[in-house]
């Protein structure tokens, strides 16, 4: 069953797409059958930096444990526990996920 998929809006700006997008189905608009699967093996997600206080002892546990593993204490911080945690309350899970 094919229909004519509707023309949609200009917009003025991001916000005002979001907002529309937010209370239309897209469906309407877009022909899905008619979609395409795409690979984009070289995205890599935006970062920023920041600057993040720790107590003394949690810093030096974690680049103790960074050591044991041969790998930069950063990397043990970014992005481990904040995706693992953030996972575990999207998904609802009362414990945290282990990392291997």
């Amino acid at each position: 069953m094919n229909k004519k998929a509707k023309p949609y809006p200009r917009f003025h700006d991001e916000a005002e797409e979001r907002q529309f997008w937010e209370s239309h189905n897209s469906s309407d608009y877009v022909d899905w059958s008619r979609a395409e699967r795409v690979r984009m093996p070289n995205l890599r997600p935006s970062t920023k930096s920041i600057s993040l206080r720790l107590p003394v002892m949690l810093l030096e546990r974690i680049k103790i444990a960074a050591n044991k593993r041969d790998v930069p204490y950063q990397s043990l911080i970014r992005p481990g526990w904040p995706r693992r945690r953030m996972e575990a309350e999207r998904w609802g899970s009362p414990q945290l996920p282990h990392s291997g």
